[in-house]
């Protein structure tokens, strides 16, 4: 299939696909032409390295785990691995971070409104 196809497919834009293959994350044939020529195992490829970047992993983090991913009843999940877990438990903490830096900025905002 070509790119606008597994674009529709999937709901993720031909633009994140062609993302996706210069990281090297998605890697579809070529035909003559040097288009894109996607296969139908790419569909649900495509959906993990969606959700995957959804939960805040980097394209170069899920070059190294994609092959971690696992699809089924109830969406994607990973097989943890010591060396995933360190970088989600990262993510996480710094998400954290984020989170109490927001407030704070949430109450100085409302110490000027007050």
């Amino acid at each position: 299939m070509l790119i606008s196809e597994l674009a529709a497919r999937t709901g993720v834009s031909a633009r994140a696909l062609r993302h996706y293959d210069s990281h090297g994350v998605l890697v579809p044939h070529r035909d003559a032409n040097g288009y894109r020529v996607y296969a139908e195992a790419d569909v649900p490829r495509v959906l993990q390295i969606k959700s995957m970047i959804a939960a805040g992993l980097t394209t170069a983090t899920i070059g190294r785990y994609l092959d971690c991913a696992r699809t089924g009843d109830h969406g994607v999940t990973l097989d943890m691995c010591p060396r995933l877990r360190a970088e989600v438990d990262a993510i996480s903490a710094r998400l954290e971070r984020r989170r109490a830096e927001l407030e704070q900025t949430r109450e100085r905002l409302g110490a000027l409104t007050s």
